[in-house]
């Protein structure tokens, strides 16, 4: 009896695990979306969210990574220099001016497309053969057409507003922020990110394999995620220092918990979780974040849903499986899978959370999209 329920724990840890992660990545959905609301800078929270980072992250690798870690060559720092640029400057910096111009629950729904973004990326850049003779490749470049598709049909379509029962008596609220939404213009820029994230992708993956200290490289990213976040915001925020201010508020919070939870906690979890499951266990749950978003958006930030935004983004969740179901089948031994058939497909974030949400980023598997974002 005791043999049997060991068995069933550890057959449930991995599921525990990424439950785990993606709740992380859906409670810094909410905590950031409140922050920005309350009139804080995204371009500073970038900052803040990878100093912080850093600072968690850089102890481990120092300690970890001292026997495996190679040295640096102007090659390899100026691929952790554009690594740095892609994911924690432009893409989470677009992720949460899109959060700001939009809701927590819209960018939660768009970032499900990075996916499919990384494989048409992955396709053009020649580094993923299609065959399309297989109906795993059909079912790939169905579900990247479907993503977009659905992400056109949640920014277009707006639709009935879907009333829930613990939203009764908060309308005005409601009404009022889902006024101050900017769907078009926050949908792009969430976008254009999730682009941004499909190149940090592809090339983190390939600067992995010369530079494989995992921890160190993820700790490198952080830091010049902040050098160049820091250049940007200063000019963004040029002539307004109170940008900088944080006191023992929400922003702190925002930036503390994106940086420890999601760029620490969930990063070491997911590596565990990847090693023995794969990037596609992983990001098959990425629409958990999106689900929990649109729960705890509605409550706690008085969320308006809509019948376009829903049907939209169920259709970009049956787009993403589409994609993963196609990349599973790639992954099977004597597939005759693709060239980089293990280049992960997805994860903030999300990721991205976010960006993630969710989206500065681990190692050669974890990029299989939080999405999510950070």
């Amino acid at each position: 009896m005791e043999c049997w329920s060991s068995k069933l724990c550890n057959q449930a840890k991995p599921f525990l695990a990424v439950i785990f992660i993606q709740s992380g990545y859906a409670g810094m959905s909410i905590i950031s979306k409140f922050a920005l609301d309350q009139g804080m800078s995204q371009h500073v929270l970038v900052v803040y969210r990878h100093a912080i980072a850093t600072a968690v992250i850089a102890p481990f690798a120092l300690i970890f990574d001292r026997k495996t870690r190679p040295n640096m060559t102007m090659g390899i720092f100026f691929k952790i220099a554009l690594l740095g640029l892609l994911e924690p400057t432009i893409d989470q910096n677009l992720y949460y001016t899109g959060m700001k111009y939009t809701s927590a629950t819209f960018t939660a729904a768009m970032v499900n497309v990075s996916p499919a973004l990384t494989f048409l990326m992955a396709w053009a850049l020649s580094l993923e053969s299609v065959n399309l003779k297989k109906v795993r490749s059909h079912a790939k470049i169905l579900g990247t057409i479907v993503t977009v598709g659905g992400a056109m049909l949640m920014t277009l379509i707006k639709g009935a507003r879907v009333d829930l029962p613990w939203t009764e008596g908060i309308h005005a609220a409601a009404n009022s922020a889902a006024a101050a939404q900017h769907p078009v213009k926050g949908a792009v820029m969430i976008a254009v990110g999730c682009i941004s994230w499909a190149a940090f992708v592809i090339l983190q993956a390939i600067t992995s394999k010369s530079y494989p200290a995992q921890l160190s490289l993820t700790a490198l990213i952080c830091l010049m995620g902040t050098i160049e976040g820091s250049v940007l915001a200063i000019g963004m925020e040029w002539g307004n220092p109170s940008a900088w201010a944080i006191g023992l508020d929400s922003k702190l919070l925002a930036a503390v918990y994106s940086g420890v939870i999601c760029s620490g906690m969930s990063y070491y979890i997911q590596g565990v979780v990847l090693k023995t499951k794969g990037p596609v266990f992983v990001t098959a749950f990425s629409p958990l974040c999106m689900v929990l978003v649109a729960i705890m958006g509605s409550i706690f930030l008085s969320e308006v849903l809509y019948m376009g935004r829903i049907l939209g983004a169920i259709v970009i969740v049956i787009g993403l499986y589409m994609v993963l179901w196609g990349k599973s089948k790639d992954q099977q031994p004597g597939s005759g899978s693709d060239k980089v058939a293990d280049l992960p497909t997805a994860s903030t974030v999300a990721a991205a959370s976010s960006a993630n949400d969710e989206k500065t980023e681990d190692d050669e598997n974890f990029v299989s999209l939080e999405v999510s974002r950070t």
